[in-house]
């Protein structure tokens, strides 16, 4: 094999997988180390894609179980086959991973199986299962190794009681009670798919509200939805330890307001709060400077403190950590390397936590908004007087629109809705082409459609 590259990616995650391939097709002779057997990093591999298999088949279960009976649908006893959900899980993580393995040959990357390390600023050395080390000559790396969950101080995860997302999508039962520490995506979704499996979920988080960032109006929303599916919350309380016995993992946690201290035990533990760059020491050991926050520090052009060596995805501090955002970054630094003007819009980027019903984001927040001291209007339109919603029983939620009080420009967009993560698109693509509300609010939308709410908040938005 020919040891010398025009771009080496470090990492086959959604950033790095998609940066190869446009790396390839824009004529660059390109290779992607993976450390993983299989391509598609976190995302493809424990993240996403079999978390949204769960809550699918989850869903499924749960409905055929207490709603299908209403709608005429009379089944006999529903049984759980957890090990058949987990296999169906698995076979389609399988189909995808090795559809970018298609994609590779197809594009002719060069995969190359291993550790990626850095050894100088045109060398990739990597250490393959045997500890064998080649080391391959480019003009350009980069950088899109992702993320790893975190822990709290002093709780280690074990991955048998005490686990991380990964831990928490391959249970070989279904846990009796099982304690969530941290009410963000994660911690949500996972806790659905258990819920509806038949868990008693509690999730504490250490703010007084969930899914922190996301708009106000929405976290209490959806908290109250939660709550009403049976999910029990502990808001504004600290994990101070979790211990292990015999079996069973003992949660201990203060309320931050009333200093009230709680105990409770339970047979399995998730810990979801947060992912940190996925980065070694061998990073700042190779020059490549880190910000404060631990992650690359890059230039608009997405390049590092050394020349010709780029960073995406996780690893960086700009825009939220998401695989999509990963796959903008990705094709622009591909573009750039081939001298093309590569960009990724910020501001533009949807967010969706695919519980039932979803809830997703576009744009700012009123409470960004309101530091920002920029002057809004809102126009909100529940889904109880959607009619496409009433007859499919997914009255829950609301679409809520802003826009810029004199330019009527919209700023950012909260729902949760059935297909709220579907029709978010919608609105991403109106804020990219800088469309007021009165534009949305004028254009013509299918009858019975879930997006008529989106129509009624845009024109809720002028009265």
């Amino acid at each position: 094999m020919d040891n010398n590259f025009d771009v080496i990616v470090v990492g086959s995650g959604p950033g790095g997988y998609v940066c190869a391939i446009r790396s390839a097709q824009l004529g660059l002779k390109t290779a992607c180390v993976e450390t993983r057997k299989t391509l598609g990093g976190t995302c493809l591999n424990i993240g996403c894609i079999p978390s949204k298999s769960l809550l699918n088949s989850s869903e499924m279960y749960h409905k055929a179980q207490k709603e299908f009976n209403n709608l005429g649908v009379e089944t006999g006893k529903i049984k759980l086959n957890l090990s058949k959900m987990m296999s169906n899980k698995n076979k389609s993580v399988l189909t995808l991973t090795k559809g970018i393995e298609f994609l590779f040959k197809k594009n002719k990357i060069t995969h190359l199986k291993g550790k990626g390390s850095i050894s100088a600023k045109d060398t990739v050395t990597v250490t393959d299962n045997s500890g064998k080390k080649i080391s391959y000559k480019t003009k350009n790396i980069v950088i899109g190794t992702g993320s790893v969950s975190t822990s709290l101080p002093g709780i280690k995860i074990d991955e048998k009681i005490v686990v991380s997302s990964t831990g928490a999508i391959s249970f070989e039962k279904v846990p009796k009670d099982l304690i969530v520490i941290g009410g963000g995506y994660i911690g949500l979704e996972l806790s659905s798919v258990w819920k509806r499996l038949g868990s008693n979920v509690t999730v504490i988080e250490f703010l007084d509200h969930i899914i922190p960032g996301m708009d106000k109006d929405i976290s209490t929303e959806f908290q109250k939805i939660l709550n009403k599916q049976g999910i029990n919350f502990k808001l504004n309380s600290n994990v101070t330890a979790v211990s292990v016995v015999k079996n069973k993992a003992v949660v201990d946690f203060t309320n931050n307001k009333s200093a009230k201290r709680e105990r409770i035990e339970c047979d399995k533990v998730l810990v979801a709060v947060g992912r940190k760059a996925n980065i070694d020491e061998d990073i700042s050991r190779s020059g490549i400077k880190l910000d404060n926050q631990k992650k690359i520090q890059v230039n608009e052009k997405f390049e590092t403190s050394i020349k010709n060596i780029y960073a995406i995805g996780d690893v960086i501090n700009k825009g939220p950590m998401l695989a999509h955002k990963a796959e903008d970054e990705g094709i622009a630094v591909a573009e750039i390397i081939a001298g093309q003007a590569g960009h990724v819009n910020y501001d533009v980027i949807p967010a969706v936590i695919y519980t039932s019903p979803e809830v997703a984001t576009v744009g700012k927040t009123e409470e960004q908004l309101q530091k920002e001291n920029i002057k809004y209007k809102i126009g909100k339109f529940p889904f109880l007087a959607n009619s496409r919603a009433k007859i499919n029983s997914e009255t829950e939620g609301f679409v809520k629109i802003i826009a810029d009080e004199k330019t009527d420009k919209v700023l950012g967009v909260s729902m949760i809705s059935a297909v709220a993560g579907t029709m978010i698109a919608e609105l991403a693509l109106a804020m990219e082409f800088g469309a007021s509300a009165e534009d949305i609010a004028r254009t013509c939308h299918a009858h019975p459609t879930h997006s008529e709410a989106v129509k009624e908040a845009a024109m809720a938005v002028d009265k």
